[in-house]
């Protein structure tokens, strides 16, 4: 609780809102010990009095009745009427629509019907139907008005019920022997609630508005007692001559709902830790940079040469240093590994070479990553849209996420040709297929017109891997491509990836967890660790050899066939959190060489046995580390 009064607070459209909300609220709540003329009673006498008069601050209506005093009473009666109807329509509402998403099937499609039957109808015109039925009166529209936003409640509930549904968590209630009305008030209900308080902080206001419109219509609160939706309807004939009339009730109504719009798109973000965490913020066509320092000069003969690169995550007040100052260069026709464990930066490495990190929050505050001479950190958009895809391709890990599930795949690979001119739109198709063939992907002729969900893992890997081939790129970054495919697959991507490079001169870098993949097609080996790179040099050395201790460890958790029965090795602890990185080298809380002097910074990566490097003060084969200084 107290976390989410923190962020709704930092969001300060939401705290006005929340002010002002308040304030109304506690006014309706003490109107009734106020010192206020009574709000029913008429003095034609005094009729029209504008605002400010003596004894009516607020003025009177069209029979004299003082409207400060009938202003609050109506408020108070609107606010109880939409709040009620809110919390009615909620919990009916959630109830449908947890019963129908929980059982689904026959119960789902009956009950579902029904909702889309009400929803068939306007809301405003379904209400008024109800409140001809029922008769005027405020409690017919209380009922009308929560009648007809049952179904919006049924069906986001719904959605969000059918996902639960079948959690693992609720299957295991079942295998306990819970009932399932225990396993939805206790598994489901809890899941659902955050998105309950969103919808009905988001409709409040709506319903209130709804409620005014029937009383404006006379269906709703009847004389005298008055709501502010009858305020209104009572004093729209002096519109032009009295506007006072019209303008109080009407100015109440707008700061009540607005007040309410602002508060419950702050409780949407504090409740929705996609939102709260900016994972569903619309990012920047590429990514920021607020580069503090120098810019490195460029090294030559690489084709792409990325230098202390350093790329952070500022969430709120924190920074998450996912990238420390990366040092790397591939040149053409190699292919240079990027190894390490999950969290070591190696994704976010690869994705700041083009701009791709998200911003917000991603911000590259350091480096410089020159392509052909040109610096891409800070380029213009126009510029990186140029190059991406085209000079530098990327394969994502997951196809049937980047592949776009509603278009063909040949759809997708002859776009990406033509976005970037590479080929006439006539001869697209073809060149299309060639490529689906290149990346041996078997009957391509018919294959190019299936959808990505008609494939196969390995052949929608195919496919990225043919779409990132398209235009004929020097260079590409290929991330964990072969994570999720079984090894007889993973093997062919690989010999594919190998080949491919050996014919057309591509560089690669290849980020992976595995060393046996590095071993098989990488010529050099990169190894990072909380954001920087601890090792590096020719992939047969750093196997055969490990310097660093890391580097080691990581080497000796990887099974081997053919050596009989030996206990795996773990590396101890978990690897840093990046927004607190403890000095000197980032390692040694689990390191079993480390000592004081690790912990002092700074631990420069140091060249090593001639053509190897790295970022250690206690390396592995020291002996050949001499021999090299010698």
């Amino acid at each position: 609780m107290r976390d989410f009064l923190r962020l709704l607070a930092r969001n300060q459209l939401a705290l006005a809102g929340l002010i002002v909300l308040s304030a109304v609220v506690l006014l309706a709540l003490v109107t009734p010990l106020l010192p206020l003329q009574a709000p029913n009673v008429t003095n034609t006498g005094d009729r029209f009095l504008p605002p400010f008069t003596e004894g009516h601050l607020l003025g009177t209506d069209h029979l004299g009745r003082d409207l400060f005093s009938r202003l609050m009473y109506g408020t108070r009666l609107s606010l109880a009427v939409g709040f009620a109807a809110a919390v009615i329509a909620a919990v009916l509402g959630a109830a449908i629509g947890i019963l129908a998403g929980y059982y689904g099937g026959r119960t789902d499609n009956v009950i579902m019907r029904g909702v889309d039957m009400l929803m068939a109808f306007p809301y405003i015109l379904l209400a008024l139907a109800i409140v001809a039925a029922l008769g005027p009166g405020l409690l017919n529209a209380l009922v009308a008005v929560a009648a007809v936003n049952i179904p919006f409640f049924a069906r986001n509930i719904r959605g969000i019920t059918v996902g639960i549904a079948h959690k693992e968590f609720v299957d295991a209630a079942r295998l306990s022997g819970m009932g399932d009305m225990r396993i939805m008030l206790g598994e489901v209900l809890p899941n659902v609630i955050p998105v309950i308080v969103i919808a009905m902080s988001t409709t409040v206001g709506w319903m209130i508005l709804e409620t005014a419109g029937l009383s404006f219509l006379g269906l709703g609160s009847q004389p005298p007692v008055a709501d502010l939706g009858s305020m209104l309807g009572e004093a729209r004939s002096a519109l032009i001559t009295n506007p006072h009339t019209s303008v109080v009730p009407g100015v109440m109504i707008l700061i009540i709902v607005m007040a309410i719009n602002l508060l419950g798109d702050g409780i949407r973000d504090a409740l929705d830790p996609r939102l709260r965490s900016g994972a569903l913020t619309r990012p920047m066509a590429a990514t920021t940079v607020r580069r503090d320092g120098p810019v490195p000069e460029a090294r030559e003969g690489a084709l792409l040469d990325i230098r202390e690169l350093q790329t952070q995550f500022h969430v709120k007040k924190r920074v998450y240093r996912a990238v420390g100052g990366v040092d790397l260069e591939v040149k053409p026709g190699e292919c240079l590994g990027l190894i390490g464990e999950s969290g070591s930066g190696k994704s976010v490495t690869a994705l700041s070479v083009m701009g791709l990190v998200a911003s917000p929050p991603g911000v590259i505050t350091g480096g410089r990553v020159d392509y052909k001479g040109t610096d891409l950190i800070g380029a213009r958009y126009e510029q990186l849209r140029t190059l991406r895809g085209r000079e530098i391709a990327y394969i994502f890990q997951d196809p049937l996420a980047t592949l776009h599930p509603l278009y063909k795949v040949g759809d997708q690979l002859i776009e990406a040709m033509t976005a970037h001119g590479r080929a006439p739109k006539e001869g697209a198709r073809q060149k299309a297929i060639e490529l689906l063939k290149s990346v041996r992907i078997p009957n391509a002729e018919k294959r190019i017109d299936s959808y990505p969900h008609e494939m196969s893992g390995g052949m929608r890997q195919r496919a990225g891997i043919a779409m990132a081939l398209a235009n004929d790129p020097e260079v590409i970054i290929a991330d964990e491509p072969t994570t999720a495919l079984d090894v007889t697959v993973q093997a062919q991507i690989l010999s594919l990836l190998d080949d491919l490079r050996r014919s057309r001169g591509l560089a690669i870098i290849f980020i992976t967890h595995d060393f046996g993949v590095v071993a098989q097609l990488c010529d050099r080996v990169a190894v990072m660790y909380a954001g920087r790179i601890v090792e590096e040099g020719p992939t047969a050395e750093v196997l055969a050899t490990p310097a660093h201790p890391y580097t080691k460890r990581l080497i000796a958790c990887v099974p081997e066939l053919g050596e009989g029965r030996r206990k795996l090795a773990a590396i101890p602890g978990l690897p840093p959190p990046v927004d607190d990185l403890p000095p000197g080298c980032a390692f040694a809380p689990r390191c079993a060489k480390a000592t004081p002097a690790c912990t002092e910074p700074p631990i420069e990566l140091m060249p090593f046995a001639g053509t190897r490097a790295v970022r250690c003060i206690h390396p592995e084969n020291d002996a050949a580390a001499r021999e090299a200084a010698e």
